[in-house]
């Protein structure tokens, strides 16, 4: 428990120093000789830098008016209640999860090589243009990409993370509400796909909170009008066809449900009605989402390695493709026909289907 909290503690400080360090900087910054052999054997703390800082710098700023001064302030540790609270290992892919104190910001760590190189040298710059060109989309609001500059040791052992994503959080304003613990979260995927942790492990030996961290399932259904769905169908149409481009595919649609008498204070800088809250044709929820996790490119090598596997295995498992094995083309198309079957049109429109 002691190792956990102070690797922690550590992550955290490293984040706190490399987006609070002014003036900031793309790129190596110099050191002594001395600092340099002192950070590369460091297991916990690690010295991270802003990766491509200008480019993140316009989107918060021009795309998605965020005040730099109100954002470097929300990661200071100024006493109680400030800077970066620990929200632990959400997911199996080991990532280790930060939020500001005021809840406006989420730090991601990106373990894996393949998945922190995919979006640094080939999917940044397209996001980027992207994102300016369409400020309506649903894929998460990613401020700042921080990573080591040099090898240290604590990244190369695995024990510390080498690259963080900071992102916008859509559930900003869950903790100020009146009614926090009646806010639900689904984080969905394809569920037809070959999961080894759910599908090779008996049904005694896995347990519930091991398969809670594969995917949710949403057993109710969004009931929206017509209109509102067709705007939905647009957005994942567009943000699901730019990630196809990238070949990107294990991504995720991340639902938010809350009562609908729960008042937002203020909303997230964004032209699109699902960021903010799309209120149920029933009057009781208001639903938001918001896309998250496109950092798996099917043709890196371990997708590649992975698809080899899989492939041996189905001539006598016949367990069908993973997520992270399909194409991107494939994805696509069972992501968008399971983001239709969520939905519910209660205004005695036809049935809608969302296009593959």
């Amino acid at each position: 428990m002691w190792e956990s909290h102070g690797r922690e503690k550590a992550i955290s400080r490293s984040i706190h120093r490399a987006l609070t360090r002014e003036p900031y900087s793309q790129g190596i910054q110099s050191h002594s000789w001395v600092m340099c052999i002192y950070n590369f054997f460091s297991l916990s703390y690690v010295r991270l830098s802003r990766v491509s800082a200008e480019l993140f710098k316009h989107l918060r700023n021009e795309v998605w008016k965020i005040d730099d001064t109100d954002y470097t302030n929300a990661f200071r540790h100024q006493g109680p209640n400030t800077g970066l609270v620990a929200v632990g290992d959400l997911g199996y892919s080991g990532s280790a999860f930060f939020r500001t104190a005021n809840s406006r910001y989420l730090a991601k760590s990106l373990p894996r090589s393949a998945e922190h190189r995919f979006f640094k040298e080939e999917l940044l710059v397209p996001y980027y243009e992207y994102m300016k060109a369409h400020t309506d989309s649903l894929l998460v609001h990613i401020t700042d990409l921080l990573g080591v500059p040099s090898p240290v040791l604590g990244t190369m052992v695995g024990y510390a993370p080498s690259h963080h994503v900071i992102m916008e959080n859509i559930m900003y304003d869950r903790e100020q509400s009146t009614e926090p613990n009646l806010w639900e979260t689904y984080d969905l995927k394809p569920i037809d796909y070959f999961y080894p942790e759910r599908d090779l492990v008996p049904e005694p030996l896995t347990s519930r909170a091991v398969k809670s961290r594969l995917y949710d399932h949403f057993k109710d259904k969004v009931r929206v009008t017509k209109t509102q769905f067709q705007n939905l169908r647009r957005l994942l149409e567009q943000d699901t066809m730019f990630l196809k481009s990238g070949n990107t595919v294990d991504y995720s649609l991340f639902l938010i449900r809350y009562p609908a008498h729960i008042l937002s204070t203020e909303s997230l800088e964004s032209s699109s009605e699902w960021s903010r809250g799309v209120t149920s044709t029933d009057g009781k929820w208001k639903y938001r989402v918001v896309l998250l996790d496109f950092f798996w490119a099917k043709h890196k090598l371990p997708a590649q390695a992975m698809t080899g596997v899989v492939q041996t295995f189905n001539v006598v498992g016949r367990k069908g493709p993973m997520s992270i094995t399909t194409t991107a083309e494939e994805y696509r198309e069972k992501f968008l026909q399971m983001a239709d079957g969520l939905v519910e049109l209660t205004d005695d429109q036809p049935e809608c289907r969302l296009a593959k």
